[in-house]
Parts: C-alpha cells; structure tokens; sequence
C-alpha cells in the first residue's frame, strides 16, 4: 500500500500557517473605519502570520481577499470588531471597524509578531535551516484573545479536519453576529460566551458535534471571564488554567496559546500527525510518537513550536499508507 495514496494537507500540515494572500486588484471604495499604519522590523510575510487564525474554507470569521487585505472579525472585551489588515510598500495598513475596533488597533502589533523574538531561533537541522532561510517573514502571532482560539481548538478535538471546520463554521454563522462595518459577505462575529451557553443540544448534533466536545465548550464557557484572564499570564501558567476545565488536554491548551500569546514553545503533543512528520522530517521515521518527537525537538528548547512551524512548512512529510480517515456526520442521525 505504500505509496499508493498520495500525501494530502491534514489539519496539522494546515497548521504551518500559510494563507495565500492576493494581490492587485482594486477594492471599492468603503466607508472609513478607524486606521493605523505600522512598520515592522524585518522581513515580514502577512499570510504566514496571520495564517493559523483561519480555521479551514470559509471561515466565517476571516478571509484573503482579492486586494491582498486580511479580513479578521473578532469578539473582544469590547465587542464585536472588524479588521482589515493589508501590507502596502512594506508598511501595514490597518482599518477597523465596530465595538472592538479601537482595541483591535491598539493591540495590532503584537497581532503581527511585533512581540515576538525570530532572531532567538537557531535553527539546528539542514531541513530546518533550508525553510527558515527560504520564510524568514514567519513571526508568531499573539492575538491576545482566548476563548476564540479554545473554542475551534475543542471542535477539533479527535474528528477530521472537514468535521472540525464544517462545525465551526455552521455554528458561527447561525449563532453569531453580523460583522461590523463593510466586512466580506458571510463573514460573522463569533456568539458571547452567554450565546454558546444557550445553542440547544440539537443544534450541537446538526453541526456534528458530538456531546464530548459540546459539554467540553459548555463548561468552558461557564468560566469564559477567568480563562480570559489567562491572557496575562506566561503561556506554562494559562495552559494550566485551562487545563483545569475537564476535557482540555495538553493539546487543546497547546493549540490555544499558540495564537493567544505567541508561544515559541508550546509543541504540540497528543496529535496524530505531527510526531511522524517530524519525526520523519528529522530522523526518516515516520512512525514517531511523542516522546521520539520531544527529543528531537530537544535542541529547539524554548523555540519548539516555532522549529514545528518551519517543519510543516518545509512541505516534506510522508507519503499516505492508508486511505483517509473517514468523515462521521452525526447530524444525519
């Protein structure tokens, strides 16, 4: 069977974090938001940065547009905001809209990898060294927002990739609000944490989402406040706090952080493909598990997630032995 199926893009290779983002093709002109323009330090790559943020085709709440701007609409403390973010003769321009438009501007920077540190990173392995050579715009992004990167990471949860994006996307749509300002139409505002508290049991098992994930959400949401809180903390101490909530593992917490606070460090563990590919990257075996992966990883130590990063972008993964795992849609029961 080796060799038969040809490798495909799998949630984890999705997570190297690259969107492509168009370019040249003029926008109508719209009604003005609030605006802010920052320059960042050295390369920079808009797709790469952001790319972790979109949760599969047609993310209610982002999209790449054929101007080459990113469209991002999010719940923050302040409410619901619309972002556009382009990259205009390498100063990024930004214009935002709605409740949560000025907090979306203050905190753009560090959205876009301005608090993180690229130049820690020692890259140890050729393969490493060759995609860190060839993607030097990568930075880690930090969005400074929890429950909107826990909630798609629980839907995730143990189902594929197509069952996780499809539940995320039904549900934001038919739960949430109408993105603020001239926003891409389908986009939506992801419902507060009352609205997810409030979807009826039915609807969880029309989008698919079977009652061990929708309890896990139910409970997170419960304490959505002091998991927000998690903001202010170091990435170890928030992912403890998560982990408090039953049905959050290390890898939903790992998953979270990752955008939240920009973890350098917070590698995946628990996941199907991500030990293989690294393993198989870095030592040509593809059936690593966890612990073969943490030490290989071993010498990245305080970079780990970035390496992981540069490793799913590297595009060497291996070959696919078995057919693709199946999609279950509850719904139709």
């Amino acid at each position: 069977m080796a060799g038969r199926f040809s490798p495909r893009p799998t949630r984890t290779t999705v997570r190297g974090g690259q969107v492509v983002v168009p370019g040249g093709v003029p926008r109508p002109a719209a009604a003005p938001g609030l605006r802010r323009a920052w320059t960042p330090e050295g390369p920079f790559d808009l797709g790469l940065v952001l790319g972790p943020l979109k949760r599969g085709p047609g993310d209610p709440t982002f999209r790449a547009t054929a101007d080459g701007s990113v469209w991002r609409v999010c719940r923050t403390p302040a409410g619901g905001g619309t972002l556009r973010v382009a990259v205009r003769g390498g100063a990024v321009e930004a214009e935002a809209w709605g409740p949560g438009g000025e907090w979306l501007l203050d905190r753009l920077p560090a959205l876009l990898g301005a608090a993180d540190e690229p130049d820690a990173f020692v890259p140890r392995h050729r393969i490493v060294a060759a995609t860190w050579r060839r993607r030097p715009g990568l930075r880690l992004t930090r969005t400074g927002l929890v429950m909107e990167s826990l909630i798609p990471s629980i839907l995730e949860q143990k189902v594929t990739t197509d069952e996780a994006y499809r539940a995320w996307r039904l549900l934001v749509r038919k739960f949430g609000g109408p993105a603020p300002g001239p926003a891409p139409a389908g986009m939506s505002v992801m419902p507060t944490a009352r609205e997810w508290a409030l979807i009826p049991s039915w609807e969880w098992h029309r989008a698919g989402v079977d009652n061990k994930r929708a309890s896990t959400i139910l409970r997170a949401v419960r304490v959505a406040g002091r998991l927000e809180e998690a903001v202010g903390m170091s990435p170890e101490d928030a992912r403890a706090r998560l982990e408090l909530v039953p049905g959050i593992g290390p890898w939903t917490s790992a998953e979270t952080v990752q955008r939240s606070h920009g973890a350098a460090d917070a590698v995946t563990v628990g996941d199907l493909h991500l030990p293989g590919i690294v393993g198989y990257a870095l030592a040509g075996d593809r059936d690593a598990d966890d612990s073969v992966m943490l030490s290989l990883l071993e010498p990245y130590a305080g970079q780990r997630h970035r390496a992981a990063r540069f490793i799913l972008l590297s595009g060497r993964v291996p070959g696919r032995r078995t057919p693709k795992m199946p999609r279950w849609d509850i719904g139709r029961l």
